[in-house]
């Protein structure tokens, strides 16, 4: 199936990507900014230029889109509302929506399905009721954000497309979602409860987000709102009770609500909302949750090892060359941007093989360090590792695969570390670290593309 997706480089873009190429999918997505699109996306793909606000035809779409995907959004939890940031947030949905349908009203072949997202800021809060799809809307800012943007949504319909949109909760993840804001207090025992701790937070995994998307794809009962949240909602201070008793830390530092007020302003309303909300309904359409309860699922994203960096890139040279040249030690240093003044000072083999220890020097900002790496999971034609034995990380591990499609090779990189300085350390450094290695991908990308084009 040929899929058209946006905000692929979300959260939920980035679990959803891999599952799709696993099942071949054709996949097509439009950003915004292709460059650094490339570079964050985890797999390879085709990517198009648009601009969701103002782009109402696009000469470069592909023809016979048979599913859109709808993720685009501004982070709703990115800073204070502002009237401007309200804005962002609402034409960041709402006008993107309306957009991106305009470029298939005219289409002889419009796409079968269209999934877009929503969220379950839709509802009322309620202490007491449970919330279902028939539940009424509530009045505040983000109902009216849900509700514009479910009407422009299933407009959808009027093209013949099977349409639906997926309220979602409060999103749990690895290296995202709520948890990348919540984990890091914790850890250090400042955790608690917010306000009294008794609203409730209606919460889902992102590998199921993924999962109903996926699902959703083949299953044609799949219709109209969806609410994608977990069969077992908790109370904000049952959440704190299990993320704390997870990671083996106490979670007594209670933030009073008027505190959570003048802090984040209208944005509070976020930690203090209570919505019970069901998902009986995906239950009934079949789908069986990955990560139903709570503990289960805070347990697995507590127990990985820092953060991901993920990329892919395809080149149009065969495997067995693409191989050779990332065996060569000495190409390192081509594929490695000058602001970090990198230098191999030694290698215990000429060639790259299991065990190699390489040796280099570069400067971080100016700061001149000297890593040392070891080659590990070394399989000629596939895949070897480098990880860090002595260097600036706490943890490295870079994994490098090779697989053969399209008659070129895919290059896979898969980086997994960690930060020194402990919690505060990452607070303080990760946004940056990130962005250097953006950068530093970016430029290796377009090296990649130059010698093996």
């Amino acid at each position: 199936m040929k899929i058209l997706v946006t905000g692929a480089t979300g959260f939920i873009g980035k679990t959803l990507l891999p599952l799709l190429k696993a099942d071949r999918h054709e996949i097509v997505i439009l950003t915004r900014n292709p460059e650094t699109a490339g570079v964050r996306l985890p797999i390879d793909c085709q990517i198009v230029l648009w601009n969701p606000h103002s782009q109402p035809n696009l000469p470069d779409l592909p023809e016979n889109i048979e599913a859109v995907i709808h993720l685009c959004g501004e982070g709703i939890a990115e800073g204070r509302w502002t009237r401007k940031r309200k804005q962002e947030i609402y034409d960041s949905r709402v006008l993107s929506t309306r957009n991106l349908l305009n470029l298939f009203v005219n289409s002889k072949l419009p796409p079968k399905v269209w999934i877009s997202a929503s969220a379950i800021g839709y509802y009322k809060n309620s202490s007491q009721a449970v919330l279902d799809e028939t539940s009424p809307s509530n009045d505040g800012f983000l109902a009216k954000v849900c509700k514009d943007w479910e009407t422009e949504t299933f407009k959808a319909k009027e093209l013949g497309i099977r349409t639906l949109a997926l309220r979602l909760g409060i999103i749990l993840g690895h290296d995202g979602g709520v948890t990348a804001k919540m984990l890091p207090p914790f850890r250090l025992g400042l955790g608690g409860p917010l306000g009294n701790g008794e609203q409730w937070m209606s919460w889902i995994h992102v590998r199921d987000v993924a999962g109903l998307i996926l699902t959703a794809l083949e299953n044609s009962a799949y219709q109209g709102p969806i609410n994608a949240v977990s069969p077992y909602p908790v109370t904000n201070k049952e959440f704190t009770g299990v993320m704390a008793k997870t990671i083996n830390r106490p979670a007594f530092f209670t933030i009073p609500a008027f505190m959570l007020k003048l802090f984040f302003g209208e944005m509070s309303c976020l930690l203090l909302a209570s919505q019970n909300v069901t998902s009986q309904k995906a239950i009934g359409l079949g789908y069986k949750f990955m990560y139903p309860k709570l503990n289960t699922a805070l347990k697995v994203i507590c127990d990985q090892i820092g953060h991901k960096f993920v990329t892919g890139q395809w080149v149009q040279q065969p495997i067995d060359q693409v191989f050779e040249f990332f065996s060569n030690p000495k190409n390192l240093e081509t594929l490695t941007p000058g602001f970090l003044h990198f230098k191999i000072t030694k290698t215990s083999h000429a060639r790259v093989q299991e065990g190699t220890i390489l040796d280099y020097q570069l400067k971080l900002h100016g700061v001149p360090v000297k890593w040392q790496s070891r080659i590990t999971g070394w399989i000629p034609g596939q895949r070897f590792s480098d990880q860090q034995t002595r260097g600036p990380y706490t943890f490295w591990h870079h994994t490098h695969e090779f697989y053969e499609d399209r008659g070129g090779t895919v290059i896979r990189d898969n980086v997994v570390y960690k930060l020194p300085g402990w919690i505060p350390g990452d607070l303080l450094a990760h946004k940056f670290i990130k962005k250097d290695l953006e950068k530093i991908f970016m430029f290796r990308r377009e090296q990649i593309k130059k010698l093996l084009s």
